[in-house]
């Protein structure tokens, strides 16, 4: 399968998890078929200047990031870090996390939640 970035399809959410701002998901994967049941998510997200989602806590899944481009700060279990270009998050079953953006270009994460 190949799926031209035109062909990725594109969600925004507002004031996710109790965050700022939009969040645009671009699906890299779209659905449990084509993640073979492993995961249910797999895109690449998009928050604005100032943006932010909300912390929660991820049960019966873990979520790992891949910052792509931009800064932030990311809220590891009440550990707060600085973030960028390069960096992987990882969050595990029964692990919370939140993640903002405090630079001024947007912020842009790989994302992958997959089933533990």
């Amino acid at each position: 399968m190949i799926r031209k970035r035109e062909e990725q399809p594109t969600e925004t959410r507002s004031n996710m998890r109790g965050g700022a701002g939009d969040v645009v998901f671009r699906s890299l994967l779209t659905g449990e078929e084509e993640m073979n049941g492993k995961g249910r998510l797999y895109s690449v997200l998009t928050l604005p200047a100032g943006g932010s989602i909300g912390y929660h806590v991820h049960e019966g899944e873990s979520e790992t990031f891949y910052v792509l481009k931009g800064q932030g700060e990311f809220d590891d279990n009440g550990h707060k870090r600085q973030i960028e270009q390069g960096d992987v998050l990882q969050t595990p079953n029964n692990g919370g996390h939140s993640i903002a953006n405090t630079g001024k270009e947007p912020l842009e994460l790989m994302a992958l939640i997959l089933y533990v």
